[in-house]
């Protein structure tokens, strides 16, 4: 039993609230509460001590957490960083300039290396207008910064803050602190560095305890009729047919279902149209010849380099059939090309449309208008940069995202502007359709991801909570949940049905720019400024890996076909491939590593890494697999 140490302030600030009120989603209706206003949250900081002690009260502090045993030092350290902005802040509001800036200057130094873009901030607050509009400083007030102590290191801290009568250092902690107490042995310094470094600390551990419904849903049954041509294939090489049957049966493997699946029904999804289950036969083909991946049998990678991309290329999105790449550039086009040698076509004006014969067989070949046949269409309409594209799983559709604050969604038989989505009031940083279609999700620099469906104008969902700029978002498989990663150095997930925030990862050290969920759903993958990329395990709600190698931002993460590869592309010119397999077996997911979150990373990022591969001098912005897992990357070449 953890017992939650918790004191709130007198006015107000429990840790939920957020910048903007806090955002709830139930049914349709959204329910805002009012923005907090800032002169109440700054109140707090009225004035208790003498301004000139307080490089003597932290100095104190420095000195007793230095000298205490090993194993709580490591512990009894996480609180340096907060107490000095607080004390810091504290300075500055109550008008002690000269006293704020020789703090600032005697501390800064000792805090954490992965704090240094906050402290930035903070260097720059120097007067107490300053602190009025801004953001961060905020956040730092408005959200309780959360450490995760063991007891015996914080009655330690208790008795010795309270002996020395240090009133001022005891009232930040209960006021702007939130200690979250186990039971049991302290952590090492090495369990501590992996999970902390966010903007408010580490996560609860109360908020990565409820139920998420990981598993996949089941599949349609249909039969899949062999061609010739599979069959000869089945009978010279007896390994497909394993493959086949397997997905073919979908129907007696999905009669006991995934018993960590959502109910079928909990959130709506689109019927399935004749075309979808054509598209699902043609996949279940390329399933049937796709190469089983591992250690020994590494994907191709083909690299679609973008020479020339003075437009500045800023997102990229694939097809699932590998058939379309999109381009969004900072020119505020979106470009389509097609990569097979089947062109772009539109379809044909409604005069013409109206001379076809219906009832003829090729009647989706014939409304097609030949004359407009090209290999690349140009789509107009944004105002600003294109941060994020994605194409409907159907590909009749694409989205677009730009600096202009809306979401575009666009025919891909007619390449027109059908929609203009707008809800976000500043640029929107990523968008993606549900892996069923219909809903999309978008994030931006309001720190707001929001959940659409294509035929409503207004949000279904608005998801708050980040305390940065919402960077990247993703669809889990089952679409029930949606990640998002953001500058404030989380990653959250968000369940579609009510809009609750399920899981709060920490442990990366800069903004996260992407995500990928492994295909049996249970794992996510992410990747941030910080070069490493970070493997959970979402159902117990805990970091399971750390792969380190990168040496720059990591932009692109992606899951093989079957999960047996994660591929990650970043920054450093490099497409490096990671062995999923072993990186997600002998997980140590126990009950007490999920009750304290000590976790014990295996340093073995090495053992895991299959392969690098540079590019001449292109960063990579994109990667994805084609249905028979051959990789695909993309990029623009940078003449630095």
């Amino acid at each position: 039993q953890s017992v939650r140490h918790c004191v709130f302030a007198s006015s107000f600030c429990p840790a939920h609230k957020l910048l903007f009120g806090n955002t709830i989603a139930v049914g349709g209706g959204v329910v805002v509460e009012d923005q907090p206003d800032v002169s109440a949250v700054l109140s707090a900081y009225n004035q208790q001590g003498d301004p000139t002690l307080y490089e003597e009260y932290y100095s104190g502090l420095k000195h007793f957490i230095e000298c205490s045993l090993d194993c709580h030092r490591a512990e009894l350290s996480q609180l340096f960083y907060p107490l000095f902005v607080h004390m810091y802040l504290e300075l500055v509001y109550n008008q002690h300039e000269s006293e704020a800036k020789s703090f600032f200057e005697r501390f800064h130094g000792d805090q954490e290396c992965y704090y240094q873009d906050d402290l930035r901030v903070l260097s720059s607050l120097t007067k107490k207008e300053h602190m009025k509009g801004n953001e961060t400083m905020l956040d730092f007030r408005t959200s309780k910064f959360v450490l995760r102590i063991s007891r015996d290191s914080y009655q330690l801290l208790k008795r010795h803050l309270q002996e020395k009568q240090n009133n001022q250092i005891w009232n930040i902690v209960q006021e702007h602190l939130y200690i979250d107490i186990f039971d049991g042995m302290p952590r090492s310094k090495q369990q501590i560095d992996a999970m902390v470094g966010s903007l408010a600390g580490e996560a609860k551990r109360e908020a990565n305890k409820a139920k998420v419904f990981f598993g996949l849903l089941k599949e349609p049954e249909f039969d899949v009729p062999l061609d010739d041509e599979d069959e000869e294939g089945e009978n010279e090489e007896g390994k497909p047919k394993k493959k086949k049957p397997k997905k073919d049966s979908a129907g007696s493997k999905s009669k006991k279902q995934d018993p960590n699946a959502p109910p079928q029904n909990r959130i709506p999804l689109p019927e399935l149209k004749d075309s979808d289950k054509l598209d699902k036969i043609m996949n279940v083909k390329e399933a049937a010849r796709r190469v089983r991946l591992g250690p020994d049998c590494l994907p191709s990678i083909c690299f679609y380099t973008f020479l020339n991309a003075y437009q500045g290329l800023t997102a990229v999105d694939i097809t699932d059939d590998s058939s379309m790449i999109v381009g969004g550039f900072a020119d505020s086009t979106v470009r389509v090309w097609s990569v097979t040698p089947k062109k772009l076509r539109s379809v044909k004006t409604a005069a013409d449309l109206s001379l076809i014969d219906k009832e003829s067989d090729d009647v989706l070949e014939r409304i097609m208008d030949e004359k407009t046949a090209s290999e690349l269409k140009i789509l107009y309409g944004h105002s600003g940069p294109v941060y994020g594209t994605s194409f409907s799983p159907d590909r009749n559709y694409l989205l677009s995202c730009s600096e202009d604050g809306t979401v575009r969604l666009w025919s891909l038989q007619t390449f027109t502007c059908l929609v203009g989505y707008k809800g976000h009031n500043y640029p929107v940083w990523d968008t993606q359709f549900s892996p069923y279609g219909y809903y999309f999700v978008s994030g931006g620099h309001d720190r707001v991801a929001r959940l659409w469906a294509t035929d409503h104008y207004q949000p279904l969902r608005i998801f708050a909570g980040h305390l940065a700029d919402v960077t990247c978002t993703r669809f889990h498989p089952n679409s029930n949940y949606i990640a998002t990663g953001s500058a404030d150095r989380t990653v959250r997930l968000w369940d579609v049905l009510n809009g609750n925030c399920v899981r709060i990862f920490t442990g990366h050290k800069g903004p996260i720019h992407s995500l990928a969920f492994s295909p049996n759903g249970r794992f996510l993958a992410t990747g941030a400024t910080d070069g490493r990329v970070l493997l959970w395990d979402i159902g117990h709600g805990l970091m399971v890996g750390e792969l380190k190698g990168h040496t720059d931002t990591i932009y692109a993460l992606r899951f093989s076909r079957d999960g047996e590869i994660l591929a990650s592309g970043s920054m450093d010119n490099t497409v490096r491939l990671w062995d999923a397999v072993k990186a997600f077996e002998d997980l140590e997911t126990d009950d007490f590593t999920t009750a304290t979150g000590h976790i014990n990373l295996p340093e073995n990022s090495q053992d895991l890494l299959l392969g690098t591969y540079m590019t001449k001098s292109t960063p990579v912005v994109h990667l994805h697999f084609t249905r028979r897992n051959l990789l695909l990357a993309a990029g623009a070449y940078s003449s630095q």
